[in-house]
């Protein structure tokens, strides 16, 4: 498989292990709504805010969206967009890593992106997520009148999708449903008005390609006539598949009576159509209907320059995920994602580094939460509702020798031991010492007095009472369990012999907990 070579590669690659873990930190005054969402905006650099994600949701996030600078060499006010070859890959190599650890097995990501590093960005994902994992490249015709300013028009963008096990995202992504123009030719001849998509149908052909000796048989019309496949067709059915349907008067024939036999399918049975790659600017949106919708919402003087139509993500998401799932957009620029998102339905994070974090996207979701009725609102019925919370990056967790940092809150340490040890997203509540079991192992952390006593008795020292207490909890969860306990604390009062015969091996904190790299 062709790789992409460039100065500062090796660095590069490795970018993503280096980065320490910072702890996120709330800040309560600029969230909005109902706090207890899953929804997050996050205000710091992204790499760094990705790699704080980790512990909570790797594997988790079923679509991931950006749109990251374009490297056109043409400046913008909230983006440096004029970033030298060699730094774009730099900046692109350790994000996209992250962004893999973050998405399920079933998940997709989808990546904007023009000419101008397009053919970069394929070679570099491919490599990231593997050649197999590609699964289309989406035109989006961002304009609909003509660009003449160029020596060729450029009318068009890419999104790159990509997932961890296409055969899995193809299960579950969705169809995309047809619009009244896609549906007029399902009608009711004995009423052209008619709305109701169970008598509204059309005659599909009756015919498919190859040879198949059971599905090669003689049809008689009502009208006597013979019907016979054309050659090198068959009939798309056995006989008695067709006979059910001619009972039940799903067969027609034309209108004189003597066409070929079709089948009639009704609209309301039509699950929908498989996504394709063009996405023409009236189906999605373009640039002007984008550029709009932000007018609207920040005012001309402080719109962003190249925002992506809410229509445009909306047709991601309805493809990519269903109610209730995880979105994450790393490059949230002017909130159009999360905004989507929270109209319809998603569970979102939305990660910017700039102030207007806190000028754009913030206060867009809150008119969003409040019932704002630009964009898709709408069409999806939106009346408001939800919320977010706010955060900021803050110190790294780990010091420089990779060891834990004083002040540490039990939930974000018990993450921490969890990912370390297992490499999955930690899903406790941070009121047992148990944090959890995977397969034949089990762990559990006595930290930060999570026994409601920091003496050794009942605090974080393993004893024989806060072992008895732990087994409990283990029993109450895995009663069949026989594995291997690893247990984190201050100090352990019993023997290595105990230990052993008991199936458990101890770690000290905060010497034994690491970083995972």
């Amino acid at each position: 498989m062709p790789t992409l070579q460039w100065l500062t590669r090796d660095n590069d690659i490795a970018a993503a292990s280096a980065v320490p873990y910072r702890l996120l930190e709330e800040a309560p005054e600029l969230g909005h709504g109902d706090r207890d969402t899953g929804n997050m905006l996050i205000q710091g650099d992204n790499l760094d805010a990705l790699k704080a994600l980790l512990p909570f949701y790797a594997g988790q996030v079923k679509c991931i969206y950006i749109d990251p600078p374009y490297n056109t060499r043409s400046a913008f006010e909230h983006y440096d967009d004029n970033l030298e070859h060699t730094k774009w890959l730099a900046m692109m190599w350790p994000r996209l890593e992250l962004l893999r650890d973050l998405l399920s097995e079933d998940g997709s990501i989808w990546v904007s992106i023009d000419d101008s590093e397009g053919q970069y960005l394929k070679i570099l994902m491919d490599e990231v997520f593997g050649r197999k994992c590609f699964i289309a490249s989406n035109v989006w015709q961002k304009r609909y009148s003509r660009e003449n300013r160029e020596i060729i028009g450029d009318v068009h963008e890419y999104i790159f999708v990509y997932s961890k096990a296409p055969e899995k995202f193809k299960l579950v992504r969705n169809r995309v449903q047809l619009d009244e123009q896609q549906a007029k030719i399902y009608r009711n001849p004995d009423n052209p008005k008619e709305t109701d998509p169970t008598k509204r149908w059309r005659g599909l052909p009756m015919t498919a390609q190859g040879y198949r000796p059971n599905q090669m048989y003689t049809i008689v019309a009502p009208n006597g006539r013979k019907h016979i496949p054309p050659e090198g067709r068959c009939w798309s059915m056995i006989e008695s598949e067709y006979l059910k349907l001619r009972q039940a008067g799903r067969i027609y024939w034309g209108k004189d009576g003597n066409a070929q036999p079709s089948v009639v399918r009704f609209l309301s049975e039509v699950e929908g159509l498989v996504p394709w790659t063009w996405w023409s600017h009236s189906e999605v949106g373009h640039t002007d209907e984008s550029k709009k919708e932000c007018n609207a919402l920040f005012g001309a003087d402080v719109s962003f320059a190249t925002p992506k139509p809410e229509r445009l993500i909306q047709r991601i998401l309805h493809i990519a995920t269903n109610p209730g799932d995880v979105v994450l957009d790393s490059f949230l620029g002017s909130g159009t994602t999360a905004a989507v998102a929270q109209k319809m339905g998603r569970r979102y994070i939305g990660i910017e580094m700039g102030d207007h974090a806190v000028t754009h996207c913030a206060p867009r979701l809150k008119k969003v939460i409040d019932g704002e009725q630009g964009g898709i609102s709408e069409s999806v019925g939106w009346k408001g509702g939800g919320g977010f919370r706010f955060y900021r990056l803050g110190e790294p967790a780990f010091d420089a020798d990779g060891r834990i940092r004083d002040g540490i809150r039990f939930p974000l340490l018990a993450a921490h031991v969890w990912f370390s040890e297992t490499g999955k997203p930690w899903n406790g509540k941070g009121k047992s010492p148990l944090l959890g079991v995977d397969g034949e192992r089990a762990f559990a952390l006595l930290y930060n007095g999570i026994l409601g006593d920091k003496t050794p008795k009942g605090g974080n020292v393993l004893t024989r009472e806060t072992l008895g207490l732990i087994r409990e909890k283990l029993e109450k969860k895995a009663p069949h369990f026989k594995g291997i306990l690893t247990i984190y604390g201050e100090a352990a009062r019993l023997s290595d012999a105990t230990l052993k015969r008991a199936g458990i091996v101890f770690k000290q904190t905060p010497y034994d907990v690491k970083a995972r790299k």
